[in-house]
């Protein structure tokens, strides 16, 4: 029997969580083994040092430790809904890197000894405007449907959103708004956000998708 791919990945992460999305839609089967991140095993740490999720190891041995290499793999062994037809590598790179950088000091401004992350807030805003006007006329970046600059931005804007719901819900951003609810809403979503116990050296494997 061929040994599947194995995809370490935690929950909650939102490196993780496109990862996983784009491993459900590509169907390609791999053993899911979910991390605790305090306590990673020893597995993971000697296949990926640097200690981040994801890290997916191929069965010849390979390793690839970036979320986007895993989506881009994945996508490669099947793209059935089209996914790499849209693939906006700038806009992909504004959000891992200025966006991510304002998210998480407006999320987690203590870490960064600031007394509030109002000011990287609104920084954000500005990225959440570009998206909200390429959003106007079509209900996804890849048109009609979903596709892989779609579903790398996802969780980040998630993420954002939830830091103040009420907040994020009253922003003149209609597109955007609609556009990561029905991402939130999506089938997709709701199936790789399926809750497994902490992976231990000897459980069962478990399948995913």
């Amino acid at each position: 029997m061929t040994t599947l791919p194995v995809l370490y990945s935690f929950r909650r992460c939102p490196y993780a969580m496109r990862a996983r999305m784009a491993v459900a839609v590509s169907g390609v089967l791999v053993e899911l083994r979910e991390v605790v991140l305090r306590d990673k095993p020893p597995e993971m740490l000697e296949a990926s040092p640097k200690g981040t999720v994801p890290v997916l190891v191929l069965s010849d041995g390979r390793v690839l430790e970036e979320s986007l290499d895993i989506m881009r793999w994945a996508l490669s062994q099947g793209d059935p809904e089209g996914w790499l037809g849209h693939n906006d590598q700038n806009l992909i790179s504004a959000f891992d890197g200025p966006f991510k950088q304002a998210l998480d000091r407006y999320k987690y401004p203590h870490r960064y000894d600031l007394t509030d992350g109002t000011v990287h807030r609104d920084a954000a805003l500005g990225h959440l405007a570009t998206l909200n006007a390429l959003l106007t006329d079509v209900p996804y970046l890849g048109g009609a449907t979903p596709a892989f600059t779609d579903i790398a931005l996802f969780p980040f804007v998630r993420q954002f959103a939830a830091t103040d719901a009420a907040w994020f819900a009253a922003l003149p951003l209609p597109a955007l708004q609609s556009w990561l609810s029905a991402l939130v809403g999506s089938e997709l979503f709701a199936a790789i956000m399926t809750r497994y116990p902490q992976w231990k050296a000897g459980d069962a494997p478990v399948h995913f998708p």
